[in-house]
């Protein structure tokens, strides 16, 4: 089940005036990544301050009882439903226009599976459930199916490229291993991937334990992405580290902000020093640095703390986890580190996104001084698009705690 703190979004609040007017009018939109769908939470200004996100803590309470069709609540000076509305033109989601697997040329190598072959088990995360299906003979395989349903250009880009590394990426024993492509039923459209399952969870929880030989085979493979590919993983944490239990090697996942040579790379955000921010955690189970903005951390501020107070089953000394990563750090920033990763020598290379040709459809966007109507292209709302015919994959779902409560009832 998706954490508590991890299930809502908010894009924040719109005053309809001035903010500092406990009267003004104020409408908030919040993702919920279990139901998949966006609903405006209405007040004013005096329950939804600034920067505050109390518009979660709201809508948390009462999410898992609202229709489906519900698009927006209203809400007193208490947090307390005065109203309700199902006008889709309350809808602010986004339009995707997912790409149709037989222009996605990049992905015609891969194997693919249709999203309604995929039955749900769980919910791992944002983005992420636990799902199972048959394989071409009958054999259940069990995978992480990932999928990004928030029309955003920053997120639909990281989606792109990390399905196509992954699909390039050769076999490598730390790495979770790339399964399929996902594709819609009605048009084949790409809304996703699927990689091997690996049970367990991931050490960002604290009681697992680490071993010495996990932090080599993680320098390891980060020279490899670095020096070799020419790759920038950009996200190294306990979060996105797994032991697999057949092999006992650590597995590094979620390529969403990777890099390549100097594309999305992004200061403070190299591998190097996340893999002392990682290491640093892993041991101390302290997280405070990771809140610091990345383009703000400094690694040799973690590494100069004297003594890294011990929070999880090791079995090596601290002393001998910590030396070994000064050595490396050294030697990697020995001669012209960037250098190295630019020039790597197999560096993978895919595609830019393509502009989806839905996007090329014109749609009415106000009028022109004059009266008439302006037309635009691009990117636009999912209401706009139904209103002009297009295809629309709709994400919406169930909550989990009601999918329990009717599994339990059987």
């Amino acid at each position: 089940m998706i954490k508590p703190e991890e299930r809502f979004m908010s894009e924040g609040q719109s005053y309809f005036g001035s903010s500092e007017n406990p009267e003004t009018i104020t409408h908030c939109n919040v993702w919920d990544w279990d139901q998949l769908r966006m609903i405006k939470v209405k007040g004013t200004a005096k329950l939804f301050p600034p920067d505050e996100d109390v518009e979660v803590s709201i809508l948390a309470r009462f999410a898992d009882c609202l229709s489906p069709k519900v698009r927006a609540v209203t809400v007193d000076d208490e947090g307390l439903i005065s109203e309700i509305s199902t006008d889709l033109e309350e809808d602010d989601t986004m339009f995707i226009g997912y790409l149709s697997f037989s222009t996605a040329e990049s992905l015609h190598d891969c194997r693919t599976i249709q999203y309604s072959k995929l039955q749900e088990l769980d919910r791992l995360g944002p983005g992420v459930d636990l799902s199972a299906y048959h394989d071409e003979s009958r054999i259940s395989q069990k995978v992480a199916f990932k999928f990004n349903p928030i029309g955003k250009p920053r997120r639909l880009q990281m989606a792109w490229d990390e399905l196509n590394l992954l699909k390039s990426l050769p076999p490598h024993q730390n790495i979770v291993p790339f399964d399929r492509v996902v594709l819609e039923d009605v048009e084949n459209r790409v809304i996703g991937f699927t990689t091997k399952y690996i049970p367990g969870g991931t050490l960002d929880n604290s009681k697992l334990p680490f071993r010495f030989k996990w932090l080599q085979q993680l320098t390891q493979l980060v020279d490899f992405l670095n020096l070799d590919l020419g790759i920038m993983h950009q996200d190294i944490a306990p979060r996105n580290l797994l032991i697999d239990p057949e092999t006992q090697n650590i597995l590094l996942f979620d390529f969403d902000w990777v890099a390549c040579g100097k594309k999305n790379l992004l200061d403070g955000r190299d591998d190097v020093a996340g893999m002392v921010f990682t290491l640093y955690e892993l041991i101390t189970g302290d997280g405070s640095f990771t809140s610091i903005p990345h383009w703000e951390r400094n690694m040799e501020t973690v590494q100069n703390i004297s003594e890294w107070i011990c929070n999880r089953e090791l079995d090596s000394d601290v002393s001998t986890f910590r030396n070994f990563l000064n050595e490396w750090v050294t030697t990697r920033r020995s001669g012209d580190d960037m250098q190295r990763y630019l020039n790597a020598p197999n560096r993978l290379l895919w595609p830019d996104l393509p502009t989806p040709p839905d996007y090329n459809v014109p749609f009415e966007f106000g009028t022109t001084l004059d009266g008439e109507t302006n037309w635009a292209t691009g990117p636009r709302m999912m209401r706009t698009a139904m209103e002009k015919g297009q295809y629309v994959f709709r994400w919406e779902r169930p909550p989990q705690s009601r999918l329990n409560k009717s599994e339990n009832d059987v």
